[in-house]
């Protein structure tokens, strides 16, 4: 005895689902279990085919409202083609038209032309950080497809055409029955084209392409950041016989700087201070990748890895107002060389010294204390 499985179920939708929501579902299921990418499985096939029978069912108002009063048991007996008596190719005559919208981009359409657009092509370039900050203007060689100047593209010979395919009959497709669908396949006199060139251009042998050098202009934008890619439209390889050509993408490198790291909009430095300076505090100074001088204040007593932040002298937001911060990381440097002078006034202060100076110190070795004793 053969199970019937409900239709609502094969199409995984609620008995209350609308035509769109049907519509929806099937479409899903339809391309999850065509055999055409399923390599012929059967399971799949056998799947397939039921929730067609489903959809086909369940579009039709009346149809639904059978099955909806009988069950499988509506279509028994030669009422409608279904269950028992099989599918009969009336069945499948709206079906054409819903296995068309579900599977036409898929198989290239209904009568459509391929893509003979030309292909996007990638340029890795590098720049500094301070092009990055500023923006600038620059000339970049490229080889790409370009249009065939002789023939200006058309791939055929000047004073000739190309003329409409026989065999698909300009369509660029061959029509196909297999069963119950009508299979659309690439053309295989004019691979797609839809056109025949008797006699080809001989400098692009019919392609109406040939290889090119091209120079072109770049605008970099200020604030440009690693990875920031750049559009120049139609400027990839052209399109085959005429057709639009591809775009080239500008992909930006901004190389290592020395003293500036760059963290989104903000700029971050290291700078090494003396130990007097930062015990009495002062005032450091750094070119900025803007040209001008940053005054950077340091506060007595700054511990070494401290962070100063200089509000909008980081880097331009990209096409947009403003700018980020600087942020300076303090490093206390310890003298390594000391004169005679020197090495005196410092054991004068060392005699001086009570603990308070250094509160992190004398706390450390309080902690380290009770934890011994402990």
């Amino acid at each position: 005895m053969t199970t019937e499985v409900d239709y609502y179920e094969l199409l995984e939708v609620e008995r209350s689902a609308d035509d769109a929501t049907l519509k929806s579902a099937y479409r899903k299921l339809a391309m999850k279990y065509h055999p055409d990418k399923n390599g012929g499985c059967k399971d799949h096939e056998a799947k397939f085919k039921a929730v067609s029978e489903a959809y086909e069912c369940l579009k039709d108002p009346q149809k639904r409202a059978a099955y909806d009063r009988f069950g499988h048991a509506a279509f028994k007996n030669g009422a409608s083609g279904f269950g028992g008596g099989g599918h009969g190719a009336q069945d499948f005559g709206a079906f054409s038209d819903i296995f068309e919208s579900v599977f036409g981009e898929f198989m290239g359409g209904r009568g459509g032309r391929p893509n003979l657009r030309g292909a996007d092509l990638r340029y890795d370039m590098e720049i500094s950080l301070e092009d990055a900050w500023h923006g600038r203007s620059s000339e970049i060689t490229v080889d790409v497809s370009g249009v065939c100047d002789s023939c200006s593209g058309s791939g055929a010979t000047p004073g000739t055409q190309a003329h409409a395919c026989k065999q698909c009959n300009g369509h660029g497709k061959v029509r196909a029955q297999q069963g119950f669908f009508m299979v659309e396949r690439t053309c295989p006199v004019c691979h797609g084209a839809g056109e025949v060139i008797s006699d080809p251009c001989r400098d692009c042998r019919g392609e109406g392409r040939t290889d090119k050098t091209k120079t072109l202009k770049i605008n970099i934008p200020p604030g440009v950041d690693e990875g920031t890619r750049i559009r120049l439209s139609g400027e990839g390889e052209a399109g085959a016989r005429g057709a639009p050509s591809g775009d080239l993408y500008i992909f930006l490198h901004v190389t290592r700087h020395p003293l500036f790291e760059r963290q989104g909009t903000s700029l971050f430095a290291t700078a090494p201070i003396s130990f007097t300076t930062a015990a009495l505090g002062g005032e450091i100074t750094l070119p900025g990748l803007d040209g001008e001088k940053h005054v950077i204040k340091i506060a007595p007593g700054t511990q070494s890895g401290r962070e100063v932040r200089q509000r909008g002298a980081g880097m331009p937001v990209l096409q947009g107002r403003g700018r980020g911060d600087l942020v300076v990381r303090l490093e206390v440097e310890t003298p390594t060389k000391l004169n005679a002078r020197q090495r005196e006034l410092l054991e004068a202060f060392r005699a001086t010294e009570t603990g308070e100076e250094c509160p992190q110190t004398s706390g450390f070795f309080e902690k380290l204390k009770k934890a011994v004793a402990g």
